[in-house]
């Protein structure tokens, strides 16, 4: 069940990503689920790691 936990607190933050909003994990279990999504589906992010946890920073895409 906390698989199940971590799963939908790993859709809500990458609703917030996709948005262009940050977003922070404390656990290091919802950290990789969120690096996973990331790399799955080629969002470019800025990790910012913490003694408490990883902020994840989406990055603007450079205009030419």
């Amino acid at each position: 069940m906390l698989m199940m936990h971590e799963r939908r607190m790993r859709d809500e933050k990458m609703k917030h990503l996709l948005k262009g909003n940050s977003a922070y994990a404390e656990t290091n279990e919802l950290i990789r689920l969120l690096k996973r999504e990331i790399e799955r589906i080629g969002l470019h992010v800025h990790y910012d790691h913490t003694n408490t946890g990883c902020w994840f920073i989406p990055l603007q895409e450079m205009k030419e």
